[in-house]
């Protein structure tokens, strides 16, 4: 299991960045954005599945705890991504980031491919998020509307943050 050094501080400063965005970027009822799904999905492809998904869990607390004042509602959203990565990257990528645990990157794999895999990992997140904290509560059409907006708006908002983490490292 070997991880490059700068992923991991960079990884901690952008749950720094989700807890400052949960707390202070307010779009609105409509509007719930989050960069811990394309996280979790650059997290390197070394660190086996349950790691992963324990390091997606404290992420997804820390934000809950600090920021969002719901415990629990990203830890949960966020498990989910953390399982179904070990597919989505081998379907969308080819078996050699997973085989010979190479990096995914916009600049080797293309910006589809990786917005298809940002979006997989968004859709999840989103579908159970929104669900969870609505608890039968909004009516539908309400969630599907906060589903449509905060998917557009989350999937670009991690493209860059896609960019930062598997970005090849300098020499």
């Amino acid at each position: 299991m070997r991880i490059s050094f700068n992923f991991i501080p960079m990884y901690l400063m952008l749950v720094i960045a989700q807890i400052l965005i949960c707390n202070f970027v307010n779009i609105g009822p409509y509007v719930s954005l989050s960069i811990l799904p394309a996280m979790v999905l650059c997290i390197p492809m070394s660190v086996p599945v349950i790691p992963a998904m324990i390091a997606a869990a404290v992420s997804g607390l820390a934000v809950d705890w600090l920021a969002e004042g719901i415990i629990g509602l990203n830890m949960l959203a966020i498990v989910p991504v953390a399982l179904v990565r070990n597919a989505v990257i081998p379907l969308l990528f080819g078996k050699d980031c997973s085989e010979r645990g190479e990096r995914f990157s916009i600049h080797k794999n293309g910006l589809l491919k990786v917005s298809a895999a940002i979006f997989i990992c968004q859709t999840i997140f989103l579908a159970i998020y929104i669900v969870a904290d609505g608890a039968g509560t909004r009516p539908f059409l309400f969630n599907l509307v906060k589903f449509a907006v905060s998917l557009l708006c989350s999937c670009l908002l991690s493209i860059p943050v896609t960019d930062m983490l598997t970005s090849p490292e300098k020499k």
